[in-house]
């Protein structure tokens, strides 16, 4: 069967992050020039999705640090070992603590974000855009989120780039997840 984006209540199920479908970004103003844009390439997450009760919903996600890309080699060494200390802190990890439907396709996804050692509440903003059948008949649901937090409330900060990129960071999510049988 396949599904349409206005039926979230046909989700129900454990789902596995598609890493090879899904995108983690983030995008920073620079005070010279354009925005800095990025991604981390290595990551794995799982969720349990309840389509009758939200509530009951969870979502589980890790992020590997040294796979920060911003497409600037001179740069990204630096976010690495300066801004998010991988040395110290290999993973970024969130996990849910309340998720809230707000309409058909739209929830509220609040948790605990961790960044170099540092446990924070977030709240994401999520869309359901799509839902299909991948090739091996798998109930694949894609959805899109955004959120802003501020940089400095998880000491994410280099003091010889002081004053060069804002410190409100927006995340900028692409996540697809199959839903295990």
């Amino acid at each position: 069967m396949t599904v349409t984006a206005t039926q979230l209540d046909h989700l129900t199920g454990d789902y596995v992050l598609d890493p090879t479908h899904s995108r983690i970004g983030f995008v920073a103003k620079h005070t010279i020039g354009p925005k800095v844009r990025g991604q981390f390439d290595a990551f794995e997450g799982i969720a349990h999705l309840d389509g009758d009760d939200a509530s009951a919903s969870s979502a589980q996600l890790s992020i590997r640090a040294e796979s920060i890309q911003t497409g600037n080699q001179r740069r990204d060494p630096f976010l690495r070992s300066k801004f998010l200390r991988m040395a110290d802190h290999s993973a970024i990890t969130f996990t849910s603590t309340r998720v809230e439907q707000v309409d058909q396709t739209s929830v509220k996804l609040t948790g605990d974000l961790t960044i170099r050692g540092v446990t924070k509440p977030i709240t994401v903003d999520f869309e359901l855009t799509d839902v299909q059948d991948d090739p091996s008949g798998n109930v694949l649901a894609s959805f899109k989120g955004s959120a802003r937090i501020n940089r400095k409330d998880w000491r994410v900060r280099w003091a010889a780039a002081a004053g060069m990129v804002s410190k409100t960071v927006t995340l900028d999510l692409d996540i697809a997840a199959v839903r295990q049988s």
